[in-house]
């Protein structure tokens, strides 16, 4: 079925990795894009045409998991190395290195406000690190298999995490205990988010569903079944009104969570999707899978009012049923009759010049991983100090006073 105007377009594609793509995040400014893969490299994508891309080298084995810090000045990566990486995303890539974990790290997530690193292993444990002073504070103890991932709310008073235990786990990070656990019988999360404003959480499932819990009555309120492989990760609009899912039968899917439905089945990767992430600002997002491609995509949902797109596209089609909407703990898949119909998006049909982008990519070696990003930090404070072409503000705590974690993120975003 052809796209009309409001539907999302894909924009362009990057090419660079050597092997699968496993994590993607954007940059806070929207201006970079950070990726992680098999091949063991993470890079760093400029949007720009032609800009140049930067391939840091430092990790052993595959990167897992990628994500930029709030105010972008810092870049986390973990990895089956059994070791989580800071990086400053630069063209010098230092970098720090954490090891506690004892089996692969198979996520990392940083708090709304910068201070915190949360951090998920096949070791069992959910490990949180203070970021300011590089240390490890506290392990999570209560999954009894893998965990594949953990996220901070954006209150940072929660974490939500995930295990091949087939539990989904809510703690509370003032009491490190665990507060309420959902369990799925059928199969276990491969992926976890909470939704913008906190108060329910999405779940991929390895047995093929998507599903949405409400922590506020601890109750299952959405439960889609759209793929035909398992989900591998989602990600919220910043809205908190659409949720795109990633799935290994190579397509992504857009779900209108207000109307409950399926609007969007997007192709354009060959094999496997492993990742998928909206912008800060929902106007892009982007996915990767086993072909070893990122694909940029556009959406114009904040420019329409999301019941307009919902009636446009109930002239353009017939949809079944809406999912289980309020149905609570549904113990079998919501009943499909035949084939999904959705509007179908497959841009290598229709587009012939799409804009593909193969920067040159600089190789970066990994500085020294004794070398701590605190000393780095402190030696960008005498320079803030001495050069400018960054502004001391007046409201501005002294270089004692980087103990503060939002000081030193901002001053370092001062000085980007």
């Amino acid at each position: 079925m052809a796209s009309s105007p409001e539907d999302p377009v894909l924009e362009r594609y990057f090419k660079g990795h050597k092997a699968a793509i496993t994590s993607v995040d954007f940059s806070p400014n929207g201006k970079q894009l950070a990726t992680g893969s098999w091949d063991t490299f993470l890079m760093l994508w400029s949007l720009r045409p032609q800009a140049r891309a930067f391939r840091y080298v430092g990790h052993k084995d595959v990167i897992t998991s990628v994500q930029f810090s709030p105010l972008g000045n810092l870049l986390a990566s973990a990895s089956r190395d059994r070791t989580i990486r800071l990086w400053i995303p630069d063209k010098r890539g230092k970098s720090s290195e954490f090891k506690a974990h004892t089996a692969p790290v198979r996520s990392v997530d940083f708090s709304a406000d910068g201070q915190f690193l949360a951090s998920a292993s096949e070791d069992k444990s959910i490990k949180v690190w203070n970021m300011y002073r590089q240390r490890f504070l506290y392990s999570l103890y209560r999954h009894t298999h893998w965990v594949r991932c953990a996220k901070f709310s954006p209150d940072g008073r929660l974490i939500v995490s995930c295990s091949e235990d087939k539990t989904i786990k809510i703690w509370d990070t003032t009491n490190k205990q665990c507060v309420n656990n959902f369990s799925d019988f059928v199969g276990f999360a491969n992926f976890v988010a909470f939704n913008p404003n906190g108060t329910c959480i999405a779940s991929a499932g390895s047995d093929h569903t998507v599903k949405i819990w409400d922590i506020r009555v601890n109750k299952l309120l959405q439960h889609y079944q759209v793929h035909s492989g398992g989900v591998n990760c989602v990600s919220f609009h910043p809205s908190g009104n659409y949720l795109i899912t990633a799935s290994s039968d190579g397509t992504l899917k857009i779900l209108d969570l207000l109307e409950g439905r399926l609007i969007y089945t997007l192709q354009g990767h060959t094999g496997p999707v492993f990742t998928v992430s909206f912008s800060k600002g929902g106007e892009l997002f982007t996915s990767g899978g086993a072909d070893a491609q990122v694909l940029l995509w556009r959406t114009n949902f904040d420019e329409l009012n999301y019941k307009d797109v919902s009636k446009r596209n109930l002239k353009r089609l017939h949809f079944d049923s809406p999912p289980h909407l309020l149905d609570i703990y549904p113990r079998t898949p919501h009943p499909h009759e035949g084939r999904i119909d959705t509007v179908e998006i497959n841009p290598k049909l229709d587009v012939i010049d799409l804009q593909t982008s193969t920067p040159p990519v600089v190789d970066i070696l990994s500085f020294d991983s004794t070398t701590k990003i605190q000393e780095i930090i402190k030696s960008l404070w005498l320079n803030f100090e001495t050069h400018s072409p960054c502004q001391y503000p007046s409201n501005f705590a002294k270089p004692h006073d980087l103990r503060n974690p939002g000081v030193l993120d901002s001053m370092l975003w001062r000085c980007a």
